[in-house]
């Protein structure tokens, strides 16, 4: 069944654990991701990025998110994820995503408060919840192109906005590191934790270490991003060994990912969270 991720979020927020967010590219990747939500009997977030668009248009990942997700034994959250195009959001709103991202972080400080100002009216009027970003998360791609979260900034933004989840920078990055896990300002996490009451959002989970991300859903963090992660596991099982057949390979990738799921479901300690069909 499709939920809003308001309830989920605020008890995660109150309880000091995580929900790990899973985005899926095709049916392979979200029936693998509902399958460990459904045998651990918890929610799950699934998510679409505009940046897949190439891949999997908007139509076509929102009639995978409603079909599988109306059909799963648990409260599935259908998530846009970093929406950049305000025109597509709003689609996103009116067609069945019951959480949205839009994503202006790279936009002076003014700029982002009156896109998300504007998507969080128009969402909020349909019954669905908004996260924007503040800060930046960068990529791997360069040699440091992420800023951290500004305490100060992100309360203002807060409160501008109606924003009912905030991604913050505190060291993640998008994509593989390159060398080992990063180094995560846990200082940083608390201070936004006690200065803004909404519930916080890490991107750029994926092999920032395990450790690294139990501590933030311990500090503050209610949901982490995880698609890189998703991606690779699901590489490495179609190169493990030759296969007969096409639907062998698929199930190898289908195990493997729903196995990485249920990884990150503990280290979030998202079991904190109880639900009872």
């Amino acid at each position: 069944m499709l939920v809003s991720s308001k309830v989920y979020l605020n008890d995660a927020f109150n309880k000091g654990y995580s929900f790990p967010h899973f985005n899926y590219w095709d049916s392979n990747s979200i029936r693998a991701e509902i399958a460990a939500a459904e045998e651990l009997n918890l929610p799950i977030i699934l998510a679409w990025a505009e940046k897949h668009s190439p891949e999997i248009g908007i139509d076509d990942a929102l009639g995978l998110g409603k079909y599988f997700g109306s059909q799963a034994k648990i409260p599935v959250i259908l998530h846009l994820d970093h929406g950049v195009t305000s025109d597509l959001v709003k689609k996103g709103i009116d067609n069945g995503f019951t959480s949205v991202m839009i994503d202006a972080s790279a936009n002076e400080f003014g700029d982002n408060v009156a896109t998300t100002k504007d998507i969080v009216e128009y969402a909020h009027k349909r019954g669905v919840v908004v996260e924007a970003e503040i800060g930046h998360v960068g990529t791997n791609s360069t040699e440091d192109n992420s800023k951290y979260t500004e305490v100060d900034a992100a309360k203002k933004f807060a409160e501008l906005t109606g924003v009912d989840s905030m991604a913050v920078s505190i060291g993640t990055s998008h994509g593989t590191y390159k060398t080992g896990t990063p180094k995560l300002n846990f200082d940083r996490l608390q201070e936004l934790r006690q200065a803004i009451s909404i519930p916080l959002v890490l991107h750029g989970g994926s092999s920032s270490g395990d450790d690294n991300l139990r501590k933030a859903a311990e500090l503050g963090i209610t949901k982490v991003n995880i698609y890189t992660d998703l991606a690779n596991t699901s590489l490495h099982a179609s190169q493990a060994k030759e296969y007969d057949t096409e639907m062998d390979l698929a199930l190898a990738q289908r195990t493997a990912i729903k196995n990485l799921c249920k990884h990150y479901y503990d280290v979030f300690e998202t079991n904190k969270y109880v639900y009872h069909v």
